[in-house]
């Protein structure tokens, strides 16, 4: 290969190699060439880490692109004498549990929340340990860029296939105690996303009335983006748990391993919430444990966990960093603003199913409806994210560093992500876009009001 072709094809990759996974359009940015040299370097970097790799797991979201995507990446997995076992349809989640349980490196073909024209890839080795920009990911693309040469071996390696769904069922099931499960009427949006699949078979053979919206599976999305986050994706949700007099909405993303859940009053609840809740459930099962929050959760998450005997640790944004802080702390849970939860018991993993059975089971215990479950864990407002387009977002930080430094030099600062300001009363964090020239704002303060005036003070500094 020739430098200038060399150069070509790793700006492509450089294009659609994030850092935690791959995402990109199709065939524009990513296509089945090029998936297939992603499998053939994934395949040689398991082998790499462990010295053996006799298969790995593959499994796919609903999209239309999938079967096509996956054919590519089999090829190229088998291309180094390693055999492929196709787990199907699956929600990233369910992919990651098979990992653990079968300790065998895998490979989700999912583009997450992101539109139908879109596609992708999230990875992971041998017990579902994360790979990340700076845990792998990089090196897959260096040597998908170069590379790959193909290995014989005697016997060839073999493509077979596995449903993972009933073990995947089972072991959710044993985060909550079913005898104290009571009659609770669920609604589940799974906006034409894997938690059709997957939220009908786990809600089976439990006490709750469940009724699912846009359950089929279409990965065009015809009814609204599978984009949780965005509050008006969670308007559906809203009126349909109005509509049957619901206890909980839930409302998954498009691989459904994050969940956000909406109240009996049809109020949203945030990530931080969420978070808040289940870390008091999981110290109540693993007293005095160690729980996990990302910086820009609210500051009422790392005060429950004290208050309920743990111990908080902030921890910077994305799965992978949060898994290894997982690995090398032992902590029972962390959680995300962003709607990821993560469990010891499931690998490490997240999984916004289990999540939304251990607010099932709290509810159940407490005998409360979710709209006063909420209460003590609301302690203050917050801005949401954010997003600003900005020329230079790294420029744009030092200069709100060094305003706050020079008008508010009691305030503290620290550069765990981006950068966080916390002048007691009220903080926040602005952290650079891994992708777009964005800059990202998150606040939070005692009122609603008084977030208004402090986003306004912030923003004025980087926009003059």
């Amino acid at each position: 290969m020739t430098n200038s072709a060399h150069q070509t094809v790793a700006a492509r990759f450089d294009q659609v190699v994030k850092a935690y996974d791959i995402r990109g359009t199709v065939p524009d940015q990513l296509d089945a060439s090029m998936v297939e040299a992603l499998g053939a370097a994934f395949a040689r970097f398991a082998l790499d880490d462990g010295g053996s790799c006799e298969q790995i797991l593959v499994a796919h979201d609903m999209r239309p692109t999938a079967p096509e995507l996956v054919a590519a990446f089999t090829r190229g997995i088998l291309t180094q004498g390693v055999s492929v076992l196709h787990l199907g349809l699956c929600s990233t989640d369910e992919l990651f549990y098979a990992s653990g349980q079968y300790d065998a490196p895998g490979a989700q073909l999912t583009a997450s929340h992101n539109p139908a024209q879109y596609n992708g890839i999230k990875l992971c080795l041998a017990g579902a340990r994360p790979i990340g920009e700076n845990s792998g990911l990089q090196t897959i693309k260096e040597m998908a860029i170069s590379g790959v040469v193909a290995v014989a071996v005697d016997p060839p390696p073999t493509v077979s296939e596995h449903d993972a769904l009933p073990d995947f069922v089972a072991h959710v099931h044993r985060f909550v105690d079913p005898a104290v499960l009571r009659p609770l009427k669920v609604v589940a949006d799974t906006a034409n996303g894997m938690g059709g699949l997957v939220a009908p078979a786990v809600f089976a053979g439990l006490p709750f009335e469940l009724d699912v919206l846009f359950g089929e599976l279409d990965g065009t999305f015809p009814n609204h983006p599978a984009d949780p986050i965005q509050p008006e994706n969670q308007r559906d949700l809203q009126a349909r748990v109005l509509e049957l007099g619901a206890d909980v909405g839930l409302a998954f993303d498009g691989d459904a391993d994050r969940v956000f859940l909406v109240d009996d009053k049809a109020e949203l609840l945030s990530g931080s919430l969420t978070t808040a809740i289940v870390a008091k459930v999981m110290l109540e099962k693993n007293p005095g444990a160690t729980i996990l929050h990302n910086l820009i959760c609210s500051k009422a998450v790392p005060e429950v966990i004290r208050e309920n005997g743990g111990t908080p640790i902030r921890t910077r944004v994305g799965h992978s960093l949060i898994k290894k802080i997982m690995a090398d702390t032992g902590a029972a849970f962390g959680g995300e603003h962003s709607g990821h939860y993560y469990f010891q018991g499931n690998f490490r993993a997240d999984s916004g199913i289990i999540a939304a059975l251990v607010v099932l089971e709290e509810l159940s215990r407490s005998g409360q409806p979710l709209s006063e479950l909420r209460k003590p864990f609301e302690r203050y407002a917050a801005s949401g994210e954010i997003n600003f387009e900005v020329a230079d977002p790294k420029a744009s930080i030092e200069t709100v560093a060094l305003a706050f430094a020079t008008n508010h030099p009691s305030a503290s600062q620290d550069r765990l992500d981006g950068l966080t300001v916390d002048l007691g009363a009220w903080w926040f964090n602005l952290r650079p876009s891994n992708t777009e020239p964005l800059l990202r704002l998150n606040l939070e303060a005692p009122t609603a009001q008084d977030v208004d005036r402090h986003v306004h003070e912030v923003e004025s500094i980087f926009t003059g």
